[in-house]
């Protein structure tokens, strides 16, 4: 460590520079502005306005706490994060391990044509009447929505998304440039799709299209084919496109039948549709998703997009393809152990003083209202500052999943991906937690 100095003919900094970027003062002449003396702080470059602009997740922000929390020995009941428990199917994981590949080649930009093949039979099963040609395998269903606004989308233009919705479109609209509009559901009504005269409301001549998810996360609403009708509606009589987010379509609950924007006459030029094997199969880290439409102009705009990324994860699409044989029965048992465990959670929420969940018909979320004005601050407390019996509940601040500032504020959602009794014990935990918070308010 040896002396250095900075300066100029009015000031001088003599100080010990340390291996590790620290300095020790060791004199100084007259007063040292210091982005004289080192200018490369001052000139250090700026990251992108985007970048500034690009939000957290709310589902992940916690995580440094939990994981403090866990060394301190605290057991955390994950209810944060859609990260089912579910076995992935074994025909998936044996075709990745007894892949015979010699050279791992990159594969067709589109996907490889063997599963696009099948994949579009997997549609057929679900009246969704689609060839190979009208899909496009992404890396995860992340992809495909950025493949969709910056393939629908220009720079400025507005998209309608019914609110609360999964966090990550914020996160896509900023990466394309694209502007949010948010119509709001409301909690009483169970998170039906809004009336379309809150649409008609938003519609300017910015509005490029509608993105709905359905089930939805994180509401876990399940759209009626009349809800979805009306949409069609607005999306022909404006010219707009209609983006569905369906990767939830297997978790259908109480007998209510599923709709596709797929199943609508005369939308064919309008709707691409955005899928996800990740919650399907269970198999979130594989990342292989689908872009699907009809529309021939936009599916050759999107391929420019994935041939700019060069291919799809090669093992992951092999995966995929074996997945397509699981039998009826794998989700017919997941279904089942899926409503048991929606039933439990929301009946047993409903029975804490001053918290209100209505009952979801799909996916594995819910929300749920608390009596707190700031589930921000109380979902960190959980984890910074409570346990009981040695554990705590992680769940997600609702207000992440909002474009309308301050809403969502006095809600959390769940994803019920635990075992029964596991979810039984965490609402224990957040039953515990409501009495002795400092802030909560029953009206």
């Amino acid at each position: 460590m040896l002396p250095q100095a900075f300066g100029s003919s009015k000031v001088k900094l003599i100080f010990t520079l340390h291996k590790n970027g620290d300095f020790v003062i060791q004199n100084t002449r007259f007063i040292l502005d210091i982005s004289l003396a080192l200018p490369q702080i001052r000139d250090m470059p700026k990251i992108s306005e985007k970048a500034q602009h690009m939000p957290a997740s709310p589902i992940r922000k916690l995580v440094p706490f939990a994981d403090a929390a866990k060394k301190r020995g605290v057991k955390i009941h994950h209810l944060n994060i859609g990260q089912p428990d579910i076995e992935t199917p074994a025909s998936m994981l044996n075709a990745i391990k007894n892949a015979n590949i010699k050279v791992l080649e990159y594969s067709n930009s589109a996907g490889i044509e063997s599963y696009r093949k099948k994949l579009a039979d997997y549609y057929q099963s679900h009246q969704i009447h689609v060839s190979a040609e009208d899909i496009l395998i992404t890396t995860g269903g992340s992809e495909a929505l950025l493949f969709a606004f910056n393939t629908c989308f220009n720079a400025g233009d507005e998209v309608i998304i019914p609110e609360p919705f999964y966090a990550n479109y914020n996160g896509f609209a900023v990466s394309a440039n694209v502007v949010v509009k948010p119509v709001i559901s409301s909690i009483e009504s169970g998170f039906a799709l809004p009336p379309i005269s809150e649409f008609e409301k938003l519609i300017t001549p910015k509005t490029k299209g509608i993105l709905i998810c359905n089930p939805g996360n994180p509401t876990g609403y399940l759209y009626s084919r009349a809800e979805l009708e009306a949409l069609k509606e607005l999306v022909l009589k404006h010219d707009l496109f209609l983006l569905a987010d369906e990767v939830y379509r297997e978790f259908c609950y109480d007998g209510k039948a599923y709709t596709s924007v797929m199943h609508l006459e005369g939308l064919n030029n309008h709707v691409v549709l955005l899928d996800s094997i990740s919650k399907r199969y269970s198999a979130c880290g594989a990342r292989i998703g689908a872009f699907i439409s009809k529309n021939k102009e936009v599916n050759a705009a999107a391929l420019k997009f994935a041939q700019a990324r060069l291919s799809p994860p090669t093992y992951e699409q092999i995966g995929a393809e074996a997945a397509l044989d699981t039998p009826p029965s794998y989700f017919k048992q997941v279904k089942e152990e899926y409503t048991e465990r929606r039933n439990l959670l929301v009946s047993e929420l409903n029975k804490i003083k001053g918290v209100y969940c209505p009952m979801p018909g799909g996916a594995f979320y819910c929300i749920a209202k608390l009596p707190v004005k700031d589930t921000d601050d109380f979902c960190e407390w959980l984890l910074k500052e409570f346990q009981y019996q040695g554990a705590t509940t992680m769940m997600a601040p609702a207000s992440g999943f909002y474009a309308t500032p301050g809403k969502g504020k006095n809600e959390v959602r769940l994803a019920y991906v635990l075992k029964k009794e596991d979810l039984l014990q965490a609402v224990i935990c957040l039953k515990e937690a409501l009495r002795v918070y400092p802030h909560t308010q029953y009206e």
